[in-house]
């Protein structure tokens, strides 16, 4: 893998993985805490 180009594309592809597996996260986290507050669903 000494191709800058491999290496920029395999790059953003990790950062894209790691992102929208954060904001998953993120969300069901957010989720949990408002569900235990106010005791029912969130808003869409």
């Amino acid at each position: 893998m000494d191709n800058e180009l491999v290496k920029r594309l395999v790059w953003s592809g990790l950062l894209a993985a790691t992102g929208a597996l954060a904001s998953i996260v993120a969300t069901r986290g957010a989720a949990v805490v408002f569900r235990r507050i106010y005791g029912e669903d969130p808003p869409e």
